[in-house]
């Protein structure tokens, strides 16, 4: 019997929550970058949702573990292309950590740390209004679980941009800072100076459903709360092909080299293990 003859070399593989056809264009995008930034290491790709692997038939990320160890790897980087820690990534460590017969080390989030942050709102910030009258309201993801160590992150990030800058706020879509006690703050400010407009900013890695229907839909969205008000309302968009997509943290080009520069973090740790 012949057995795959054992690599010494880490693979790398890329967790990502996965996409639906539409989020496609960034996805070919990172993956591209990511490929020309690391073209000396086999890229193995895993997905966390499961709707997604469902209808695309693709494979999780412990089918993925047991792919890179049949083909005779023994030890794996894991990088995960998730904006913070929160729970999806604790799940991801699981099955990272413990999966028998590999050795793995797990990457960083993009926001993993209090520098990443203010090195990802600098890149996010070629896109902030500053007019006058005119303000920006950051969308981050959220989670509804409480308990979740991630949320002091976000009521971290609402406390730094608002000491960082004069016309900005942020509120997540599924979590706190709920986008009820924000628009309520951005109401009382705007009866001490009116605002004119208003730019939703998602600092999510797809601008998919939640920009499309909660952030930018014509009802129940946070657009109509702001039309309310009086306020023009936009969102930041990329073209890309022949088609337009609100512009998520995948199509920031700067924000996937700093994945890359968690991912080289990785590689490096792993040549002493």
């Amino acid at each position: 019997m012949r057995l795959p003859k054992l690599k010494d070399q880490p693979a790398i593989i890329i967790a990502a929550f996965g996409s639906s056809s539409r989020g496609q264009a960034a996805m070919d995008a990172v993956e591209a970058q990511l490929a020309g930034n690391f073209a000396d290491y086999q890229i193995y790709w895993a997905y966390t949702s499961e709707i997604i692997r469902r209808k695309r038939g693709l494979p999780s990320l412990l089918e993925t573990l047991a792919k890179v160890e049949s083909d005779g790897y023994r030890k794996a980087v894991v990088q995960p292309l998730h904006v913070f820690p929160g729970t999806e990534y604790q799940q991801v460590k699981e099955s990272s950590l413990y999966f028998p017969g590999l050795r793995v080390i797990l990457s960083e989030t993009l926001c993993h740390r209090w520098d990443f942050i203010q090195e990802v709102l600098e890149e996010v910030s070629g896109d902030f209004l500053t007019g006058e009258n005119q303000i920006n309201l950051l969308a981050l993801h959220g989670t509804p679980l409480a308990a979740d160590p991630v949320n002091m992150v976000y009521l971290g990030i609402s406390h730094l941009v608002s000491g960082l800058y004069d016309n900005v706020y942020a509120a997540t879509v599924e979590g706190i800072p709920t986008i009820q006690s924000v628009v309520s703050q951005i109401k009382k400010d705007h009866a001490r100076t009116p605002f004119t407009r208003i730019r939703l900013i998602p600092m999510m890695f797809l601008a998919g459903m939640h920009v499309e229907k909660d952030l930018m839909g014509d009802q129940d969205s946070w657009r109509s709360m702001f039309e309310k008000m009086g306020m023009d309302i936009d969102c930041p968009t990329i073209t890309c092909g022949a088609q337009e997509y609100f512009k998520g943290l995948a199509f920031r080009k700067e924000c996937i080299q700093f994945f890359c520069q968690r991912l080289k973090r990785a590689l490096d740790i792993m040549k002493y293990y």
